[in-house]
C-alpha cells in the first residue's frame, strides 16, 4: 500500500509540474500545439469563430496544430472555420484526433487520410448499450421529453450518450448542465461499475463517452508524438477541463506542458502570446 501511495504521489506531482499557470509562462518554442475543441476553441458543437480561425491559421504557418476531441470526425470538420478549410497550405499542418484519440486524421494530397481507428467490436458495443440500460434503471434515470437527435450514438470507436440528444441547442445544453450535472456524475459512476474494462468519462455539457480501455487524450497525444517523431517536450496542450476529474486531465499524464483556459477568449489570448 505504501509503494502504491508513493507511485500515486509521484504521478500527481509530475502532472502538477506539467501545468503552466500563466499566459506569460507559456513557452513559444513548442513545435506542436494541441487543442481541446468544445469549451476551448469553440462553444459546444458551434463553429469556430472568425477571429479564432484567423489566429489558428497564423499558428498553422509555422507549427503543427492538433485538435483532439470527443466529437466525431465529421463533427470536428463541421466546426472548422472556412479560413482553414479553404487553405490547403495550412491544412497540411493540421492533425485531427476525434473520439479523444480513438481515431486520427491528417490532410495529405488534397484529401483527408485516416492514420488509424481504434474501433469497438460488436460485442463491446452490445455490452456498452446494455450497461446504459442497466445504469438508467439503477439510478431511476428519467429522460427529458424533448430529444434532439440520437440519445446514444455509435461513433465506431466510441459510444456517446447525450442527455438531450446529439443535436441539442447550446442554450438548452447549458441549462440542463446547470440543473442536472450531479445526475450525470452518478450515471458515470454507475457505468464505470458495469464497464470495468472500458474508459467512461463525462464530456462537454451533457455527454458521457465510452471508449476502449486506454483511449483518452493521453493516448492521443502519445500518437501525435509518435506520428510526428517528436518528444513530449515539443508539445503543449490547451484545454478547459484539466482538473483531476476533467476529460482533459489525461493530457497532463502524457507529460506534455498544459495550460488550462477558462473561456474561448482566454484561448485567443494564449494563441496571441504564442504568435508573439
Amino acid at each position: 500500500m505504501v509503494i502504491y501511495d508513493t507511485i500515486k504521489w509521484v504521478l500527481k506531482q509530475t502532472c502538477v509540474n506539467n501545468l503552466i499557470n500563466t499566459i506569460q509562462g507559456i513557452p513559444r518554442d513548442k513545435s506542436v500545439v494541441v487543442f481541446d475543441l468544445d469549451g476551448t476553441l469553440a462553444e459546444s458543437k458551434v463553429k469556430i469563430d472568425l477571429e479564432m480561425g484567423l489566429l489558428l491559421a497564423q499558428l498553422l504557418v509555422n507549427k503543427k496544430v492538433a485538435i483532439i476531441s470527443g466529437a466525431s470526425f465529421e463533427q470536428i470538420k463541421s466546426q472548422l472555420p472556412d479560413s482553414i478549410l479553404e487553405d490547403t497550405s495550412v491544412l497540411n499542418n493540421l492533425l485531427v484526433l476525434p473520439l479523444d484519440g480513438g481515431s486520427f486524421y491528417v490532410y495529405k494530397n488534397n484529401n483527408w487520410e485516416r492514420v488509424y481507428a481504434q474501433s469497438l467490436t460488436d460485442e463491446e458495443k452490445k455490452k456498452i448499450f446494455e450497461a446504459f440500460g442497466m445504469a438508467f434503471k439503477d439510478i431511476g434515470y428519467i429522460q427529458t421529453k424533448k430529444i434532439y437527435g440520437e440519445l446514444i450514438e455509435d461513433r465506431g470507436s466510441q459510444i456517446t450518450f447525450s442527455a438531450l440528444g446529439q443535436h441539442a441547442p447550446l442554450e438548452e445544453k447549458e441549462k440542463w448542465a446547470k440543473e442536472n450535472n450531479n445526475k450525470r456524475l452518478v450515471l458515470e459512476k454507475k457505468l464505470k461499475d458495469y464497464l470495468l474494462n472500458m474508459e467512461v468519462e463525462v464530456a462537454g455539457l451533457t455527454s458521457i463517452n465510452v471508449t476502449k480501455k486506454g483511449i483518452d487524450k493521453k493516448f492521443g497525444i502519445e500518437q501525435i508524438i509518435k506520428y510526428l517523431n517528436v518528444s513530449k517536450e515539443d508539445v503543449i496542450f490547451f484545454g478547459d477541463a484539466l482538473e483531476p476529474d476533467g476529460n482533459d486531465y489525461p493530457a497532463l499524464e502524457a507529460g506534455a506542458g498544459c495550460y488550462k483556459v477558462s473561456s474561448i477568449q482566454d484561448t485567443k489570448k494564449a494563441i496571441e502570446h504564442l504568435l508573439g
